[in-house]
């Protein structure tokens, strides 16, 4: 076991854990709890009683399943989710309760989709989920407005849904490695878009709009079939925007 580095914090990263040693519930005032890198399968009901929990590593562990108590920490569970690297099939529909939380990584797991209420959670700035077996996304994405950030790459999307224009906070969007025939058009709704990741899609052309995305800084294209001296090509980097075909 490891000591807790600072008074609020559970530490347990790497300590060979196949199960959430009983002393974490006894730590009612803890803040941060890092579990990440073990061999968890499961996490107890009594996870909802850490009401001042506002960081949680579960990265990197053998879990298939977030217990619906997840959803009792809405009140206080607002920085850091972690749960990449596991065996979830699912995400709980209780997890659309966390209306506050910040950051969100459910990467590389089997997951399929992602819940319909996903749009709920009105506090996220970053979202990844990465190499996650998406077909699609929910339409309630798009309400998500103080998105910046949604890393989406290694999945199977052929497209996103018209509710993606709501995201009128977006920076950043990384779709690399999906099946895109094209750029999606509800992009174009995006202002302060400022990085677009379209590598290892299946695009050959650009539509003319792409380049009148007015905070557009780097669009990455490598490993498609656009041809480097396109309209919209030279456009782009007319104005200084990097395009990597």
């Amino acid at each position: 076991m490891r000591p807790r580095p600072a008074p609020g914090h559970l530490n347990y990263w790497r300590a060979g854990l196949s199960s959430v040693p009983e002393e974490v519930w006894r730590h009612q005032d803890c803040e941060v709890l890092i579990l990440a890198d073990n061999r968890l399968t499961r996490l107890p009901a009594g996870l909802g009683r850490l009401r001042r929990l506002h960081t949680l590593d579960l990265g990197h562990n053998a879990l298939t399943e977030l217990p619906e108590e997840i959803g009792a920490l809405a009140g206080s569970l607002t920085r850091f989710l972690y749960v990449h690297d596991n065996r979830l099939t699912a995400l709980p529909d209780a997890l659309c309760r966390l209306d506050r939380l910040g950051y969100l990584n459910a990467g590389d797991n089997p997951l399929g989709r992602l819940p319909e209420g996903i749009g709920a959670m009105a506090g996220l700035v970053e979202l990844r989920v990465q190499r996650a077996g998406l077909a699609a996304l929910p339409e309630s994405v798009g309400r998500l407005r103080g998105l910046r950030e949604l890393w989406l790459g290694g999945n199977a999307l052929t497209g996103l849904p018209d509710g993606v224009a709501g995201l009128g906070a977006l920076r950043e969007l990384e779709l690399r490695d999906n099946a895109l025939p094209h750029v999606p058009g509800a992009l174009r709704e995006l202002p302060l878009l400022r990085r677009l990741d379209l590598r290892g899609n299946r695009i050959d052309a650009l539509p003319p709009w792409i380049a009148g995305l007015p905070s557009l800084e780097k669009l990455d294209l490598r490993w498609n079939a656009v041809d480097d001296a396109a309209a919209p090509v030279r456009a782009l980097r007319e104005r200084g925007c990097v395009v990597l075909t």
